[in-house]
């Protein structure tokens, strides 16, 4: 390999954004432009009586209410189109939309907007995923009878054998909340008509092609009068896979034939797209003196809100990760995606994978304790090696590297920290301690769904290859995807970096590369255009044309959805793994936890620009952070009640340790371009149960709620006290 792959190269779009002349989905508004607003519901659960719109129509500069009657196909998910792009008999949650406004300028939409009267019939609203089980709660979807959204059920071995053999049993439950994707750029864009006849929405989004099907469906369009376009995107972390204000946009200009802009506030942006999902987990953990985890029991409850997203999916990776990266012979795992009234939830980084983590890397700490067994030892004795069988009872794809990652991270904390040591506090009040965990993460879609990725290389040249045009599919939030993809591509060709024109951005010029998620563009996108440039390369090789191209699928190993019965399959084709040691302080006065120092290690396969494999590292762990201690989203009766970045509150510099220390391993994938696997979400998998294992050593308290506020410091504290006195 030539220096392109593992060069910490500049990022093309650097300057452009640091300078401000990158121009995001909101710069792109004209003047001339019509202007959208929603009319949200506001309401959690409502039947819609009626929509008056004619004081809206009468004001000055309104050109338009549009409502569920002009919505060609109203409805809309990734998975389920179970959400209408405009309510018409019955609201659902608060952020549901109502109608939209469309006026001559901002101002007057709004204004319009104030002047949209709904009559409501209030409704017995369900907000607790437990009790929405219950089959006398009120139903979010009568049609369907239940409030159960999906149940997934995975079994190995006879646990209630191994629970009755157990040395040690330990039990507890854990709840996670909401979280706030929080990405700078609210959501924005514009739509017009073409000269060709053609819709075009230009905005921000994960996947360009999946938002073209449904904006097609929606308006019952062919898919080719349908271009969806993106302009720079300023983050996403799954909070743009859902379509939020993409569909509205594209009614109003199709309907109306005008070029229409729409800019949410922050406030819209909270209420207007899903969040992390709340789980609950319940779970017994059993183990034996020589320090084998041998049975688990869960039942995980996760509120998928008022509509499905991908809760069908995150809630099969929450079961699946319920053990984490260990081996254990014995599960009897449920899980549970319930509908409620609560604001939706879907994709955020790590997918179902952090709620898992938080359990059981705190269970087996608690378990090893159980057995007077060091909590380190129990993780090396258990943990996935390869050939080791996955809860679904296959073997893990090849490239296991959980071992080496835990074992380096434990070397680099006793070198770094004297881990192990006992830690001598500054003062009374303060007392530090040091959490070490594990985790596992899959690359790309699992459980059958079709995974591929799609890419078209043209080079040209004469006695030798000069330049080449790539095309995929591929959103770039801010990952630098678009820099990495051209680093394959170039060191693929052999030429230099300038020489290879990107286009990527444009559903009818790059040809589907699935979506900016799951830890998958490196592994899939990167090894689509790697084949694509190699067969584009060797077919110049063979002609007088001076110029050959090469359209690749690449489709990834297949993975099965998991069999009802056996509770057989393979759920992924890749898995990325990381271990972390974070160094906490807890002060006992006030329960505040200060992270001073994180050693977080990743094997992934091959960086192929290191300065973004540490960059997405760091980034991820002020992410993990605030999930972990700060990140508190409430909703109370139905009713979002941090809509602001002032009660939202989210991590600062000031919140984050000095020392942060990402150490990267490079053991190849086998179906990796060159070796590279996934990284984007592992950070912030096992750095919740870290900061708690790191609790409990500093203060002897367990947290098994998120997040873990000074608030919920200071009870665990007064019930040790009470229960040390009693």
């Amino acid at each position: 390999m030539s220096d392109l792959i593992g060069a910490s190269l500049s990022r093309p779009d650097a300057l452009g954004k640091v300078t401000g002349a990158a121009c995001y989905p909101a710069d792109l508004v004209r003047p001339g432009m019509l202007h959208v607003q929603v009319v949200f519901a506001h309401r959690p659960h409502a039947r819609i009586l009626a929509i008056q719109r004619e004081l809206a129509m009468q004001h000055p500069g309104v050109v338009a209410v549009l409502t569920a009657q002009d919505v060609p196909y109203n409805a809309f998910g990734l998975i389920e189109a179970d959400q209408p792009v405009l309510c018409r008999d019955k609201v659902r949650f608060e952020g549901d939309k109502v109608a939209l406004v469309v006026a001559e300028t901002r101002q007057a939409a709004r204004a319009g907007a104030m002047l949209v009267a709904v009559e409501y019939e209030d409704l017995s609203m369900i907000t607790d995923p437990q009790a929405a089980l219950d089959s006398q709660s009120p139903l979010v979807h009568e049609q369907r009878g239940t409030n159960l959204l999906s149940h997934f059920p995975l079994r190995k071995g006879d646990p209630v054998q191994a629970f009755a053999e157990a040395d040690a049993v330990v039990e507890d439950t854990f709840t996670t909340t909401w979280q706030e994707h929080a990405f700078l750029q609210p959501e924005a864009g514009i739509a017009y008509i073409d000269d060709e006849g053609r819709l075009v929405l230009e905005t921000a989004g994960q996947w360009l092609h999946e938002d073209r099907r449904q904006l097609a469906q929606m308006l019952q369009l062919p898919e080719s009068q349908v271009v969806i376009r993106y302009a720079a995107i300023g983050g996403a972390f799954g909070g743009r896979e859902d379509l939020s204000m993409q569909h509205v946009l594209a009614l109003a200009a199709w309907k109306l034939q005008r070029p229409v802009a729409l800019v949410w506030s922050r406030e819209e942006s909270m209420i207007g797209h899903h969040k992390r999902h709340p789980v609950t987990i319940h779970c017994r953990w059993a183990g034996k003196y020589d320090g084998t985890i041998t049975a688990i029991e869960a039942t995980v409850v996760a509120d998928g809100g008022a509509y499905a997203s991908t809760s069908v999916e995150v809630i099969k990776d929450v079961a699946l990760f319920v053990n984490g990266c260990y081996e254990i012979a014995n599960l009897a795992i449920d899980g549970y995606a319930v509908y409620t009234n609560n604001i939706p939830a879907g994709a955020f980084r790590g997918f179902g994978a952090p709620q898992a983590h938080f359990a059981c890397e705190q269970m087996l700490t608690r378990l090893a304790l159980a057995l007077k067994l060091d909590p380190d030892a129990v993780r090396l004795h258990n943990i996935y090696r390869e050939g080791s069988l996955e809860p679904t009872q296959q073997p893990l794809p090849t490239g296991v590297s959980a071992l080496p990652v835990l074992e380096r991270c434990l070397e680099e904390a006793r070198s770094r920290w004297h881990y192990g040591e006992a830690i001598q506090p500054t003062a009374s009040h303060l007392k530090q301690g040091i959490g070490i965990a594990c985790g596992i993460k899959n690359v790309g879609y699992s459980f059958g769904f079709p995974e591929q990725a799609t890419a078209t290389v043209e080079v040209y040249g004469q006695a030798e290859l000069e330049r080449a045009v790539v095309r995929v599919g591929a959103a770039d939030v801010g990952q630098g995807s678009h820099l990495i993809l051209r680093q394959i591509a170039a060191e693929t060709l052999k030429l230099p970096l300038e020489q290879i024109t990107m286009i990527c951005n444009d559903s009818s010029e790059s040809p589907n590369a699935g979506s900016a998620s799951a830890s998958r563009m490196t592994f899939m996108g990167g090894r689509a255009v790697k084949d694509a440039a190699q067969q584009a390369r060797d077919n110049w090789s063979y002609t007088d044309d001076y110029q050959a191209q090469a359209t690749v699928q690449y489709r990834a190993p297949a993975t099965t959805a998991i069999d009802p019965i056996t509770y057989s399959g393979i759920p992924n084709y890749c898995y990325g793994y990381a271990a972390q040691a974070v160094k906490v302080e807890v002060n006992t006065l006030t329960g505040q936890v200060q992270v001073l120092g994180i050693i977080s290690v990743h094997d992934v396969g091959k960086a192929i620009n290191l300065q973004q494999v540490t960059g997405q590292i760091e980034g991820c762990l002020a992410q993990a952070l605030g999930y972990s201690l700060l990140e508190n989203f409430q909703i109370e009766k139905g009713h979002v009640l941090t809509p602001y970045f002032s009660t939202y509150l989210l991590p600062t510099i000031l919140d984050m340790p000095e020392e942060i220390i990402p150490i990267v391993l490079e053991l190849a994938d086998p179906h990796g371009p060159f070796g590279a696997r996934g990284v984007a979400e592992m950070p912030l998998v096992p750095f919740a149960p870290a900061v708690a294992n790191a609790i409990h050593a500093a203060a002897d308290i367990w947290l098994t709620q998120l997040p873990m506020t000074p608030e919920r410091v200071l009870t665990a504290l007064h019930h040790q006290k009470t229960n040390y006195n009693s």
